[in-house]
């Protein structure tokens, strides 16, 4: 997961969540969400959404932006038996 940010002409600012599946071969894309603003508990509604029509995945890749270590992300992450990897590089 990660977010990417940009601004529109008349300086409102957007974030974009995109969610990759790098476990598989096509790397697909499974989320791409945008919105002014985006918080840990619109992260874990999104992963919801998704995780209902796939495989639940064993582990979340990030970097440590605020809405990746939220509390809500957090314990969606646990209730699921899901670990959390903070990639720092990203």
């Amino acid at each position: 997961m990660d977010l990417m940010s940009d601004q529109l002409a008349s300086g409102r600012r957007f974030r974009v969540l995109k969610v990759v599946d790098d476990f598989t071969f096509t790397r697909e894309c499974l989320v791409m969400h945008v919105g002014t603003s985006i918080t840990g508990a619109d992260v874990a509604r999104l992963l919801s959404n998704v995780l209902a029509e796939r495989a639940q995945s064993a582990m979340l890749v990030t970097d440590n932006g605020p809405e990746f270590i939220s509390k809500a992300l957090e314990q969606w992450a646990h209730e699921r038996g899901i670990t959390q990897h903070f990639d720092h590089s990203r």
